[in-house]
């Protein structure tokens, strides 16, 4: 598909002028943009930004929520042959200031008061900002400061250049080209300065259609947009694939009302990483636990026949006709109304990424008729590698090559990837581009992995965390932090957990509980508790925690590769891990390295055999403030077992 994202809008906008686009909700309601109001908005704002001094090949930074007319901001400077670069929302000042210098950026547009407040405070760091636009005025009345303006303002002076100029428009967007940079997203930075990842209209386009044809998306579908669209993820759902498949995508009021909202929109096609699913079923668990005695009982009798029968069903094969009774009765008393109350009533098609998701939360979702599938991808790949067909969604892979796209092992076990979607390179960083694509353009994805005898990619961990137990009983043991941190959060009272071994003679580690779920079960047994940290040095929450982690090492003694990767000790952290702390990327992925070494005190503390250790960390508040948090942690042993040979 040769074209570019402004010449897609204005294809819908000439064929389908009154379909809807893109609907906000705002006050509760629900307001609709149609393809033609789209077109004009981004043409009102492309002149505006036009005459403000944007230049082809300039770099605009656009931060806030999925809203339509930040959408068409970006729409807008792709229009003019500028680059819009997304960040994330939630991030710090201090974060946004290596992104906005290493792109030379002069012109923001931001979303509302906060993000403004941000702009204002790096200003001093980034001297060559010139023009902040904002789209929501509230709180702003009062604010004089040199190049802040309002969004309505800007589409008012563009409506009057585009109308002097009433060629302009066109004629930029004439001059996009297919192979033009039309986006670039910023990595995570788990280690230094984030990488910026330059993109093409080529390769988004042509991953978006690779992706909308295998599961054929149409103008019919529909989608909800609340992940951060600074995440390519979300851009690739929301607004590549948007503009491919032409199909209407909604945005939440705002964070608190997604679970509202998804109910509200009931979506067709559905993206969410597993902690999402994780929070719903935990959520819906958590009020089963609390149901009367009779709609328990229905639900776990008939949740045992979906389990059972429903991957089955969902697979395309015969389940039996006193199971398909069964189930269809199921389905009326207990799928039907859990798939209702989830906002999955009309999904289609749903899938997860970027974290391995456990086989009994992939399976519940399966069994109750949800298409659940997982994909592999990255900000690199425009995101699709590998995708699961419909009838071969399994747990333990990630699917299958998508059109277009080879794999190659190396001889470390790395997953390589060659594929119409790889960047066009890293922003200014020569070294870091040539470090993962070779001269005959093959990418390292810096993943272990292997293909199966079906023909689907299995990931393992990331190569370079892929380590070795040295000493003790399992001398030159294979150590992957990340499939056992992944087996960990399987269980519903785990969050998160960091897992060390590397060079050491045993894998201990250091978990976070998920408050909700833990304090549920807290509340079952009556056990007062004063907040996270109280709760999770509780005893019981200890013996509770310990039992999850004996079952994992029960598990990974029967994988012969992993047997050594067994936990020897744990401990429950005092406060949960926090972007905002360092801990976590914007995307939760855990920082192994700065916790390992801000937590230098608990790692030694394990590894020493000691039973509690005090531990004082500096924190964030939501507020802007900082503080610190204290406890004595509790340190605790974990059953191992022999390895379970395989049968010959």
């Amino acid at each position: 598909m040769q074209t570019t994202f402004p010449q897609l809008l204005l294809d819908h906008a000439q064929r389908r002028p009154a379909a809807p686009a893109m609907r906000e909700k705002e006050y509760g309601i629900w307001q609709t943009t149609s393809w033609s109001n789209m077109a004009r908005l981004v043409e009102a704002l492309a002149c505006g930004l036009h005459q403000a001094g944007l230049q082809r090949g300039e770099h605009m930074v656009v931060i806030g929520a999925n809203r339509p007319r930040l959408y068409a901001t970006m729409l807008a400077a792709q229009s003019l042959g500028a680059i819009p670069i997304p960040l994330y929302q939630d991030a710090v000042g201090g974060e946004c200031v290596f992104p906005i210098n290493n792109a030379e950026v002069r012109f923001c547009v931001v979303e509302d008061q906060e993000q403004v407040d941000k702009m204002l405070e790096i200003r001093e760091q980034c001297p060559q900002l010139s023009h902040i636009y904002y789209d929501d005025p509230r709180g702003l009345r009062n604010y004089d400061q040199p190049g802040l303006g309002g969004m309505e303002a800007l589409i008012a002076a563009g409506q009057a250049h585009a109308k002097a100029h009433p060629q302009l428009f066109g004629e930029q967007v004439a001059a996009c080209r297919p192979d033009d940079v039309a986006a670039m997203f910023f990595t995570s930075g788990t280690t230094g300065n984030p990488k910026g990842v330059v993109h093409t209209h080529h390769t988004l386009i042509n991953r978006a259609d690779v992706g909308a044809r295998f599961d054929k998306l149409t103008p019919a579908d529909e989608v909800l947009a609340y992940m951060p669209p600074a995440w390519i993820g979300q851009n690739i759902f929301s607004y590549a694939q948007w503009l491919v498949a032409g199909y209407v995508v909604n945005c939440p009021e705002s964070g608190a009302t997604v679970t509202i909202d998804l109910k509200e929109v009931g979506p067709t096609y559905y993206f969410a990483p597993p902690r999402v699913f994780e929070g719903l079923l935990t959520s819906v668990m958590i009020r089963m636990e609390d149901a009367g005695a009779l709609k328990r009982g229905m639900f776990h009798y008939f949740m045992d026949v979906a389990r059972r029968v429903g991957p089955i069903r969902m697979d395309g094969k015969s389940i039996g006709l006193v199971d398909a009774i069964k189930y269809k009765l199921g389905d009326w008393l207990v799928y039907g109304p859990l798939r209702n109350n989830l906002g999955m009533s009309r999904v289609r098609v749903a899938y997860t990424a970027g974290e391995a998701i456990g086989p009994d939360l992939f399976s519940f979702y399966r069994s109750i008729g949800i298409n659940l599938k997982q994909l592999y991808g990255s900000t690199e790949t425009a995101v699709f590698v590998c995708l699961q067909p419909d009838h071969e969604a399994r747990a333990d892979t990630v699917g299958v090559p998508c059109e277009g796209v080879e794999i190659k092992l190396s001889d470390s076990g790395e997953i390589l990837v060659k594929s119409p979607g790889l960047l066009k390179g890293y922003y200014k960083n020569p070294t870091a581009t040539a470090e993962v694509l070779t001269a005959d353009g093959w990418y390292h994805t810096s993943d272990a992995g292997f293909i199966d005898a079906s023909g689907h990619l299995k990931i393992i961990d990331r190569v370079k965390d892929v380590g070795r137990i040295l000493g003790g009983d399992h001398d030159g043991a294979m150590f992957a932090p990340k499939y056992v941190e992944n087996k960990l959060k399987f269980f519903s009272y785990i969050k998160e957990a960091v897992a060390l071994g590397d060079k050491r003679d045993r894998v201990c580690v250091m978990l976070n509980i998920d408050f909700e779920a833990v304090g549920n079960w807290a509340e079952r047994r009556n056990l007062s508790y004063a907040g996270y940290t109280d709760l999770a040095q509780k005893p019981e929450v200890y013996e509770l925690i310990r039992d999850c982690v004996e079952k994992v090492n029960a598990d990974l003694s029967r994988d012969e590769l992993l047997a050594g990767s067994q936990i020897s000790r744990f401990l429950v952290l005092h406060k949960e891990l926090d972007a905002d702390d360092g801990e976590l990327t914007r995307t939760n992925k855990v920082r192994r390295g700065f916790i390992s070494e801000r937590y230098a005190a608990l790692v030694d503390a394990l590894y020493s055999g000691r039973t509690e250790q005090y531990i004082e960390t500096q924190v964030k508040f939501e507020d802007g403030r900082s503080g610190s948090v204290n406890a004595t942690l509790k340190l605790g042993d974990a059953k191992t077992f022999a390895p379970v040979k395989a049968a010959a």
